[in-house]
Parts: C-alpha cells; sequence; structure tokens
C-alpha cells in the first residue's frame, strides 16, 4: 500500500502503478494527516521558527544539524506513527 498526498501527477492518467501495490490517495488539504507535513512542522519549530539567518548556508547547516540528531523514537513520536518501524 502507498499513500499519497493527492498531487496533481498521483493521478495522472499517465502513471503507471504495479499490480502488487495498491495507492491510497489522501483527503484533498489534508495536511495533518500526513507524517511527513507533521514532521517538517516540528523541524520548523525547533530550528527557523522565528529566526532570520544572513546567509542560506547557515539556515542549511542549522537544519541539516537538527535533522541529524533526531532519534527514530522521536520521529515516530512527533508523527504518531506509533507501531510503524523507521529504520
Amino acid at each position: 500500500m502507498l499513500v499519497m498526498d493527492g498531487a496533481g501527477w498521483h493521478k495522472s492518467g499517465e502513471l503507471q502503478v504495479p499490480d502488487n501495490i495498491e495507492m491510497v490517495i489522501m483527503l484533498p488539504y489534508s495536511p495533518e494527516l500526513n507524517p511527513v507535513e507533521t514532521f517538517w512542522q516540528y523541524i520548523k519549530q525547533n530550528t527557523i521558527r522565528n529566526k532570520v539567518y544572513e546567509k542560506i548556508k547557515d539556515l542549511e547547516n542549522i537544519v541539516t544539524e537538527f535533522v541529524k540528531n533526531i532519534t527514530p523514537e522521536k520521529i515516530r513520536t512527533v508523527c504518531n506513527m506509533g507501531v510503524y518501524k523507521v529504520n
């Protein structure tokens, strides 16, 4: 099963889906159901929220270091993924 966020190209008639994959399209305008959106909000709140960086490289370094130090357990907690295994 592959859960998709409903981007236009996910619904394209030209998209070829193998028989062994079932696609589930999320409801429109429902970022709260997408674990990646939740994770991105967590990253932003802990790195770039209410901050101004002089150089894009500074921003990149802060976000990169933050992400490098996130544990799989924290990802599961933030994304509400309780039973799923994150490698």
